[in-house]
């Protein structure tokens, strides 16, 4: 059963990631620097990605930005996500489509089937609001959507191997969110409640990314890696082989 995601079609609560959370997630520039690495490497070029739970567009922006050939679908399924998506990219008129599904319901790569198969399917801070059965269904999905040769790569939040290692990943978490929150004058310590009381919480079901990297080689990716991994947040994926013999 996938976590409490309803939340995230709420228009306040999605002003309030926007706004004060996703800025101070930690390395966050360095994760999407380290999946343009990887993109640069492995495709020559990209003229169609798909950026799933794509918020308000911010991460299929910078594909955009990065190949001014390329054009992007972007889903979600929080119509306040959605608006502001369609926002911020604005400015790439006849570039971009916006599509509202779930991706935790079966069938949600139909809404998408018309514009695949695609280079490069990536997606930010969203699978793992959903149940490891439907991770798995989801991410055999992303296989059948990519053209020979395409890639995935998951920005993700991911499960600590330890509750040391958890500890550890939530302070460090809640510094750099203080630091980013400076100017709403908290102190660190409610910024700790915000942190700890937050009320998507119950959306996440992480998963440790060793068990991630593993579906991913079952379903046929290869050269599959956690390719950055900080604590609970990693960027990791493969690409979907070149033809049907040995890749």
């Amino acid at each position: 059963m996938a976590g409490d995601d309803r939340v995230w079609k709420d228009k306040e609560l999605s002003r309030i990631f926007l706004d004060n959370v996703r800025g101070g997630i930690p390395f966050a520039a360095e994760q999407i620097e380290i999946l343009h690495a990887v993109v640069s490497h492995a495709l020559p070029e990209v003229s169609n990605f798909l950026d799933i739970g794509c918020g308000d567009g911010v991460l299929g922006k910078t594909v955009l930005l990065k190949y001014p050939a390329s054009k992007g679908v972007f889903l979600d399924f929080s119509p306040p996500m959605i608006e502001k998506a369609t926002a911020n990219l604005a400015h790439f008129k006849g570039r971009t489509d916006l599509v509202l599904r779930d991706i935790g319901e079966k069938g949600w790569a139909e809404s998408v089937a018309q514009k695949a198969p695609f280079d490069l399917v990536v997606s930010g801070l969203a699978i793992h609001h959903q149940s490891d059965e439907s991770k798995l269904r989801i991410y055999g999905d992303i296989f059948g959507l990519l053209k020979p040769g395409g890639v995935f790569l998951n920005i993700e939040h991911v499960l600590s191997p330890t509750e040391l290692v958890k500890a550890t990943a939530d302070d460090y978490f809640i510094d750099s969110l203080y630091e980013y929150n400076r100017a709403r004058g908290l102190t660190r310590e409610e910024v700790a409640g915000e942190f700890y009381n937050r009320v998507d919480k119950a959306a996440n079901i992480l998963t440790p990314v060793e068990t991630q990297c593993g579906w991913l080689k079952s379903i046929g990716f290869t050269d599959v890696d956690c390719f950055f991994k900080v604590f609970e947040l990693a960027v990791f994926g493969g690409r979907r082989p070149a033809s049907s013999g040995t890749d």
